[in-house]
């Protein structure tokens, strides 16, 4: 017989974490509450967290509205355990968030290896693997987790984690607010939603709309993002359905790396060239559904259609310039006089344009089966996927001359470089069964198989000679740059996992989990070292790239010390095989390069928290440790290292040797979270972040030496740095409240990632027609501060 039937479909239809707390919410912190959460990114009947042998991060939505976070990066990298942040755009929409030495980044080029769920389905785009933080709008959050580590059952591209987002409902979330603020750099922002049930409690209801703008802290660096989300769900007494509707208009100007000299002449404000720009649009249909065919049996699945368009705007030096001018009317002469084939040896800026439209379609369903196996407690959980993606990508160049503002003048109309129509088919079979042998022990296993198949046809270039000529010989044919191809990738992927609960405060646990991720589109047809492209904008050759292995060992304890005070501890190990990186090619100002197999890579670290609450005062201080590092020798391209030399074939070079450190991956992190009620209706709250310093892109040997004469000057390290934010909030009364918000309050000078490479400017923004050794920073933000109001209402009870 089925018990309390009507409420089991609303509980676990919303599913992911049905959780009131988050690692960082330590004023709900109560040790006799159980959080129960999902061990597959859809809905399920789920488990206790103490059963689950990772060190899951739980985030509700409310935390993001506390801290007023601009996207869930953001509220990452200021409060969650083994998080940073890299801002190779440097606009607050599109940053590139590091877990463990994993990144999840809307920059195409960057090696992604982290998953992103929102209501079970995978967000990660087909082009690249690429997560746009700018189209999961924040106040449409029911809640977050953070899973840790190679979990096959959150499918592919989970090399170091995934995250799983969940919407909010009109069951969960029954009311109304509307919201207002503005502030620093010309930023205005507005929010609204609602949500509520139909009076027989059928149907329910919410939509929520968001829309920002600013001018950005930086030079010509604006940004407007408009998002709207609407669900609609019907149930009775064992069956949910929902239908959910997510769409966006969002166009970025992020204008990326700036050089040192730059910088130190012309202030942190500046820029290096213009514009870079983004522009985003989104259309998302999610149909959901669960079924109970009774008290222990489950079935949960989703049918969704997606189709994002991006389209990018670049403005850039020219890498092929040859000339030797130094005044801009020369150049613009130049440029227009050497028509033809050498235009591109005179021109010296270029506009790069790009185009992706991406159409992804699939089917995910489970079943759950919460049932005794011989007489003790077992959930097993068995499911599949399949998913197909339409990818349509191309480029084109547009030839022109650089002015004083470091903008790009068109001379020429533009070229279409790169035209590709691409498809991704993949399929999944999945299953987990925890066991629990008794009270103390529970054991998990789990498998999934997932099979890749991905076809890219040129609609420029038709198939060639397969690469068997270099560039510089006579017979070498331009058909050879093709990026028609063909490939196909599969593996079952274990896991294992203990735990230990000898009490309802304790819990110790160990794992083993693999994973792997198939190259994507993007990356097989950018793959030629002979025929480097230019990323996000442009492609070249495919040849076959292995796909990437990961093996994670982690194991950890948690508990509780006393009602109110939580601690977590765990230690990892994740290697990876056949690790997929972006090699950028000598004399590079415009991130020139390739894709290919570096061999292994590895992750070693420790993540720690201790949350809790004493009076009006809660606190939580987390401490995270990576090691990631190279594990084979290997050469990479480089001409700006000090220990770059000339190989046999004329290249410079320098040697990465085994246990080099990975670029731009701080190894200490230490983050604080202070909250204090004021008085009932007053609460102020801070964040401190603290980063070590990391190595930069091109030191990757780790052994460059600054001050050697004829390369970049400085140590070929991002220094730490420490953040200090503030945010406050006053319910006025009748529904209405105040808050406001202030980042860097000391205003400290930071850069978060960094480069080695070759500018083409002076100090003083001029254009300098020899090139020269340098260093590009991400600049971090300066202080500012923002202040709003917001007013909420309550939806009237179903009857």
């Amino acid at each position: 017989m089925m018990v309390n039937v009507k409420l089991k479909p609303i509980a676990l239809a919303v599913a992911g974490v049905l959780a009131a707390t988050s690692a960082y919410a330590a004023d709900a912190i109560k040790a006799d509450k159980v959080d129960v959460v999902s061990t597959t990114p859809m809905p399920g009947i789920g488990l206790s967290i103490n059963k689950v042998p990772a060190n899951i991060q739980l985030v509700n939505g409310d935390e993001f509205k506390k801290q007023q976070s601009v996207t869930i990066a953001d509220y990452m990298n200021n409060n969650l355990q083994g998080v940073s942040v890299v801002d190779t755009q440097n606009n607050p929409f599109q940053p590139d968030v590091t877990f463990r030495g994993f990144t999840a980044s809307p920059l195409l080029g960057t090696p992604q290896g982290m998953s992103v769920y929102v209501d079970g389905v995978r967000v990660n785009e087909s082009f690249g693997d690429a997560v746009n933080w700018d189209l999961i709008p924040m106040n449409a959050i029911a809640n977050m987790s953070l899973i840790p580590g190679t979990n096959p059952l959150f499918g592919l591209n989970t090399l170091g984690g995934a995250i799983s987002v969940q919407t909010k409902s009109g069951r969960t979330h029954q009311g109304g607010a509307a919201e207002l603020s503005a502030g620093s750099w010309g930023r205005k922002t507005g929010s609204a939603e609602i949500g509520g049930v139909s009076k027989d409690g059928s149907v329910d209801y919410f939509f929520s709309a968001n829309a920002f703008s600013e001018d950005g802290w930086r030079q010509a660096s604006p940004t407007d993002v408009r998002q709207f989300f609407g669900k609609v769900g019907w149930q009775n007494e064992t069956t949910k359905i929902d239908l959910s509707y997510t769409n966006a208009n969002n166009d970025m100007i992020g204008n990326g790396l700036v050089q040192r000299e730059l910088m130190q002449t012309l202030g942190r404000s500046t820029i290096h060239t213009k514009p870079d720009q983004t522009r985003n649009t989104l259309s998302f249909l999610n149909l959901s559904a669960s079924h109970w065919f009774n008290d222990d049996v489950m079935f949960s699945g989703n049918a969704y259609y997606r189709n994002s368009k991006r389209k990018t705007l670049n403005g850039d030096v020219n890498d092929g310039y040859t000339g030797d001018d130094t005044n801009l009317a020369a150049y613009q002469s130049d440029c227009l006089a050497n028509t033809g084939g050498d235009a591109d040896e005179w021109c010296s800026g270029a506009i790069n344009r790009s185009s992706t439209k991406q159409q992804s379609y699939g089917l995910n369903g489970q079943l759950t089966f919460n049932q005794a196996l011989a007489g003790k407690s077992n959930q097993f959980v068995i499911g599949a996927s399949y998913d197909i993606s339409k990818i349509k990508f191309n480029q084109s160049e547009q030839l022109g001359s650089i002015n004083a503002s470091r903008g790009i003048d068109p001379l020429y109309d533009a070229e279409i470089t790169t035209n590709l129509h691409g498809k991704t088919k993949t399929w999944s079979l999945f299953g987990t069964n925890t066991l629990s042998l008794n009270d103390y022990w529970h054991v998990t296993g789990s498998a999934r198989y997932n099979h890749v198949k991905v076809d890219n046809v040129d609609q420029i270039n038709a198939p060639g000679q397969s690469y068997t000529l270099l560039p510089s010989d006579p017979n070498y044919l331009a058909s050879d740059e093709t990026l028609t191809g063909n490939h196909t990738f599969s593996r079952i992927n274990p896991a294992l996992g203990l735990n230990f609960t000898p009490t309802k405060d304790l819990t110790v646990y160990g794992s083993y989990n693999e994973g792997n991720r198939a190259p994507t589109s993007m990356e097989l047809g950018c793959a030629n070292q002979y025929a480097p492209c230019k990323l996000p904008n442009a492609m070249a050759g495919d040849p076959p790239l292995k796909q990437v292995v990961a093996r994670t060992f982690e194991g950890g304890l948690r508990g509780n010390l006393t009602e109110d005070i939580r601690w977590s501890a765990a230690v990892y190990r994740t290697e990876n095989s056949n690790d997929i990186q972006f090699i950028t090619t000598p004399s590079t100002i415009n991130n020139m390069g390739y894709f290919d197999n570096v061999g292994k890579t590895r992750r070693v670290g420790i993540d720690t928290s201790l949350a809790g609450k004493l009076g009006q005062f809660g606190w939580n201080v987390g401490y995270s440790y990576v090691d990631a590092t190279y594990q084979n020798d290997l050469s990479l391209a480089n001409e700006v290292n000090s220990t770059a030399y000339t190989d046999g074939g004329g290249n410079d070079v320098i040697n990465v040797r085994k246990g080099d450190r990975l670029a731009n991956i701080p190894a200490h992190q230490l983050k604080v979270r202070l909250t204090y009620a004021v008085t009932p209706d007053w609460t102020v709250g801070s964040n401190i972040t603290a980063f070590s310093d990391r190595y930069m892109r091109g030191n990757e040997n780790n052994s460059h030496v600054a001050n050697t004469p004829g390369f970049y000057e400085g140590n070929g390290k991002v220094a730490g740095y420490a953040i200090v934010n503030l945010d406050t909030r006053y319910n006025i009364g009748n529904g209405w409240s105040v808050f406001g918000k202030a980042i860097n309050v000391f205003d400290t000078e930071y850069n978060n990632g960094g480069l080695m490479g070759e500018t083409m400017f002076t100090s003083n923004g001029s254009f300098d027609a020899n090139g020269n050794p340098s260093g590009f920073f991400s600049p971090g933000a300066p202080r500012a501060g923002w202040v709003g109001v917001r007013y909420e209402f309550l939806a009237p009870k179903a009857q």
